[in-house]
């Protein structure tokens, strides 16, 4: 995904638009987290005037990840909306916002497409636990229960305590 000055200008009054499968390979090799990625689908458009060139755009598509229990492949979907800002002259541009100087003629988002999809990884991701290859749900001696679960069991020690408590109640009555 680069474009030229030359190109863009002449889309200077009318609608640029792009619609395009980019393969991402370069970001396996940027962060050792992510396993693999799949090619993403990035469309959106481009205003330009004769100082700088906004892209908005979507980037869609998933990033395989090693799940945090388990070390087992999780597809983690990637969906980006984000609007970029490139200046064409080099100039005071007063803005909260960041901004990317054009080096040479060329806009190239594919760095910032790698950085986007860098910064999407999540600090943990869990794998399906329905699976066979997800967490295993119980042992020998052990479960996993859910929180729902623990509430309405009653501590079998203290089934006992319980039932005085009830025989106690009965007789004030």
């Amino acid at each position: 995904m680069k474009w030229t000055l030359s190109q863009l200008q002449k889309y200077r009054s009318k609608d640029f638009s792009f619609d395009e499968i980019v393969n991402v390979d370069e970001v396996v090799k940027m962060d050792a987290e992510i396993r693999d990625a799949s090619p993403m689908r990035i469309t959106g458009r481009a205003d330009i005037d004769s100082e700088k060139v906004i892209v908005h755009f979507k980037m869609e598509g998933h990033l395989i990840l090693p799940c945090s229990r388990t070390l087992v492949d999780v597809k983690y979907p990637i969906n980006v909306e984000t609007i970029e800002t490139f200046l064409l002259k080099a100039s005071d541009y007063e803005t909260e916002e960041e901004v990317h100087q054009v080096q040479g003629d060329v806009i190239d988002m594919m760095p910032i497409i790698h950085e986007l999809l860098v910064l999407e990884v999540p600090m943990q991701v869990f794998c399906d636990d329905s699976g066979e290859e997800g967490a295993p749900q119980s042992g020998k001696d052990w479960e996993v229960i859910s929180e729902q679960e623990k509430t309405e069991k009653i501590d079998p020690r203290l089934a006992g305590l319980a039932q005085l408590l009830n025989q106690k109640d009965s007789s004030d009555s």
